[in-house]
């Protein structure tokens, strides 16, 4: 059965990546993109020429925009099965030296963002009563690193929404999905999208060597491990897809993808479901 799929965030990295494999495996691709006619005016001619693919202007930080999306969508096709929350922006940067207006714009996309799509989505998933929801966050948005803070509290924010959403969405037949990407080669990553960091450089320097070189130092490691295991965004891509395969009801809760966590991951995964399995008993009783 074809189905109908909405990806934020596709003018780069996964977001274009899921477009074009969802699309050759015959789905349904509604590509949502700021600045169609602007900016990405290149891309989104590129992929609106690909079968199956239709692109969709769309900025997630505007309720009005969001709207306008997604209702322009469900006139057309009459229904969504599928919403993909791929768009977001990263960031580094002291949290001291990292202006309240910085964090809220990266709250804005990485968080209000996908509040916005989910209750743009949910009244036409709610009637149909099915519905997959596939959130994009981080291999450590369980947890938090040094100059990524505000970043990694955006991204475990929206593990929180799926998580919590997972039982109040379960009369529907609506599943949530999180994915743990870890570091990948995307735009994200090279430097060449602008990300939202730290802006107060007099505190920074007052960090500073010590805090400049631990930076560099876990930037070095990140980027190594990630050619060491030859990190391809394209498992991002096939990820998702499988995720989309799928029978209802069986997709699971949480879906790292992390080759460079060696299996941490899915072992932090499940300590923390076991864990709140037993706080959840100790409350009920």
């Amino acid at each position: 059965m074809n189905k109908t799929i909405f990806i934020t965030g596709t003018s780069t990295g996964f977001g274009k990546l899921t477009t074009i494999t969802l699309a050759n495996a015959g789905y349904t691709v509604i590509a949502g993109m700021r600045g169609t006619t602007g900016k990405n005016q290149v891309v989104a001619k590129e992929l609106a020429a690909l079968p199956n693919v239709e692109v969709v202007e769309i900025d997630v930080t505007d309720d009005t925009s969001v709207t306008k999306a997604f209702e322009k969508t469900l006139a057309k096709h009459g229904k969504i099965d599928v919403l993909i929350n791929n768009a977001g922006v990263t960031g580094f940067g002291l949290l001291e030296a990292t202006s309240i207006e910085q964090i809220r714009k990266m709250f804005e996309v990485n968080f209000y963002g996908v509040i916005r799509t989910y209750q743009a989505v949910l009244p036409s998933m709610r009637k149909e009563k099915s519905g997959l929801i596939v959130n994009i966050t981080s291999g450590a948005s369980g947890h938090t690193l040094p100059f990524m803070i505000p970043y990694l509290a955006s991204k475990f924010g929206v593990e929180s929404i799926a998580e919590g959403l997972q039982a109040e969405l379960a009369q529907f037949n609506i599943e949530n999905v999180t994915i743990q990407p870890g570091v990948y080669p995307t735009e994200m990553n090279n430097g060449s999208k602008a990300g939202i960091g730290a802006d107060k450089a007099e505190i920074a320097a007052a960090y500073d060597p010590v805090a400049t070189d631990m930076f560099n130092a876990i930037g070095a490691g990140l980027f190594g491990k990630m050619q060491e295991f030859d990190m391809n965004p394209q498992t991002i891509a096939d990820g998702i897809l499988e995720l989309v395969n799928m029978q209802n009801g069986t997709r699971p809760l949480r879906f790292p993808l992390d080759a460079i966590a060696q299996g941490t991951d899915v072992e932090f995964i499940n300590a923390r479901a076991e864990i709140k399995e037993k706080w959840l008993a100790t409350y009920s009783n």
